[in-house]
């Protein structure tokens, strides 16, 4: 498990994250450091826990710092409709949470309480279902013409992944509850993107690239509420192993990559 959750979050660090930033107004200083933070955070992954483990990972984390502390300087200039921008100043916070959970995972210190593992997993959901499913959530809302079930999605989304952060700390039951919210904020990001495929505006691999990156939500986010209630109510469910085989890949390469690839051949104004 450990070698393929180690190939997601180095396509998380190193392909999704920066590629997502090119759709969001960040300075282009960072576009440009970003890789200074992110190369040793990749690196970090495939080193025995310790504290050059945890040094490399460091690196990263002050660059998702660097990327939080636009969060606050942009809602002061509140560039987009609420909604939109709930997702993209959420995009804008996850990679820093997701960093910090690397950070002690690297150094094998049980953040929290935490065990290592869940810290492992942390660190993907808050560069998928974190950074990737705001910013994607966000750029659909804008295409989609901010209608209601848009802001709908732009809003549980980011919802979503936050009642799954306080569930680590409230229980299982209010984990399974963000699970939900997630769930019905991604098919909503599906249907809207199936729309906008259809409407034919777009060339072919462009339409590929959203139709795949649709239908995956489909699957992925049925394992994720599977996995959640079996957590809650002590039902069968997946080993972690092949969640991160299953809903881990789908989401990394059918979803996230697939989703952001297509909105970067469309050359949108960043958000």
């Amino acid at each position: 498990m450990r070698l393929l959750l180690n190939v997601i979050l180095t396509v998380g660090m190193l392909g999704v994250v920066p590629a997502g930033l090119r759709l969001v107004q960040v300075p282009g200083l960072m576009l440009r450091l970003w890789w200074l933070g992110a190369v040793p955070g990749a690196i970090s992954l495939w080193l025995d826990r310790g504290a050059w483990a945890g040094a490399l990972a460091a690196a990263y984390a002050l660059m998702t710092v660097w990327l939080a502390l636009q969060a606050p300087l942009r809602l002061r200039a509140r560039r987009s409709p609420l909604p939109r921008e709930i997702a993209v100043l959420t995009a804008l916070v996850t990679p820093a949470i997701a960093a910090t959970a690397l950070v002690a995972e690297r150094l094998g210190h049980p953040l929290w309480g935490f065990s290592l593992g869940i810290l492992a997993l942390t660190v993907a959901h808050f560069h998928f279902a974190g950074f990737a499913a705001a910013l994607v959530a966000g750029l659909t809302c804008r295409a989609a013409g901010d209608g209601p079930l848009a802001r709908t999605a732009a809003l549980s989304v980011p919802g979503g992944t936050m009642l799954v952060l306080a569930g680590y700390f409230v229980g299982d039951w209010f984990e399974l509850a963000g699970a939900v919210v997630l769930t019905a904020g991604m098919w909503l990001v599906s249907l809207l993107t199936l729309a906008e495929v259809r409407q034919d505006g777009h060339d072919r691999p462009t339409r590929l690239l959203l139709g795949v990156s649709s239908l995956v939500l489909t699957v992925s986010m049925v394992l994720a509420l599977s996995w959640a209630l079996g957590e809650a109510a002590g039902l069968p469910r997946l080993p972690v192993s092949w969640m991160v085989a299953t809903h881990g890949l789908l989401n990394a390469f059918g979803f996230a990559l697939c989703a952001i690839g297509a909105r970067l051949r469309l050359r949108p104004q960043p958000l």
